[in-house]
């Protein structure tokens, strides 16, 4: 975990926390280089762990999301480690050491990461302030009946939670456009559209132009002041496409009060 040197608000109590989640096959230390997080951590004084997902795959590890096969095609069984309780784990400890506030604790993460970060909103929402998915934005298993659209009956969450996801027009991996496959199945914007309905969200969706090659997607008048926010790279591909200090400030919006 990287604790930053300075805290730039003055206030030395419990910090935000955001909780980096590697891709399929790789491993925190790889995901902590690669996103290059820590220097957003070190400027705004926020907390950055960066686990290891509990099933060995190569040279790294894969996430355990039930139901889904992981990249070795095998889907996760009863003697993997629950990652989500893991996770919760994690941060349950590092509230009790005073060192995290529990309304300020947050989850990103690339790809299966991605995946991993949705999985935490569907099933335990009231310990994350907001999600950020990046090329990996779910709202659920893909359904047995409709690959390209999501089952309802594994994201049933019992509180909003704000979700901010980024994605790239040309990744082949995870498509925008879904692959009707097991792993990855519908769209991103099923997947949006899906939270917005979770969220109660009662604003119609708006797009607009970021900057040249950049827009965003967006759902508000959402339960609890939660919002759904998807940002696409035209020319962005199945890699880390996040500004890094646009995610921080979406995700510092919100809190779990």
């Amino acid at each position: 975990m990287l604790v930053p040197e300075t805290e730039p608000s003055g206030d030395y109590g419990p910090r935000p926390l955001v909780i980096l989640l590697h891709g399929s096959g790789a491993t925190g230390e790889a995901m902590l280089r690669d996103s290059k997080l820590a220097q957003t951590a070190q400027r705004h004084g926020f907390l950055l762990a960066y686990p290891d997902a509990g099933i060995p795959a190569g040279q790294g590890f894969v996430w355990n999301i039930p139901g889904i096969p992981t990249v070795t095609g095998e889907v996760p069984g009863p003697m993997d480690r629950d990652d989500t309780a893991y996770l919760v784990a994690l941060a349950d400890a590092l509230v009790a050491a005073g060192c995290a506030d529990p309304a300020r604790i947050y989850a990103t993460g690339l790809s299966g990461g991605g995946r991993m970060a949705s999985w935490l909103g569907c099933t335990v929402p009231a310990r994350f302030a907001a999600i950020a998915p990046v090329v990996g934005l779910r709202a659920g298993n893909p359904s047995a009946e409709d690959r390209m659209r999501p089952d309802p009956e594994t994201c049933e969450p019992d509180a909003p939670i704000a979700v901010v996801s980024f994605a790239g027009l040309k990744d082949n991996t995870n498509p925008i456009a879904g692959d009707g496959g097991d792993r990855w199945g519908y769209s991103m914007h099923a997947a949006e559209q899906r939270w917005a309905q979770l969220n109660r969200c009662t604003e119609a969706p708006t797009t607009r132009w970021i900057e040249p090659g950049l827009y965003e997607e967006r759902y508000g008048g959402c339960a609890q002041g939660t919002e759904v926010i998807a940002r696409v790279s035209v020319d962005g591909a199945h890699s880390w496409v996040v500004d890094n200090e646009a995610m921080w400030q979406a995700l510092s919006r919100h809190r779990r009060d």
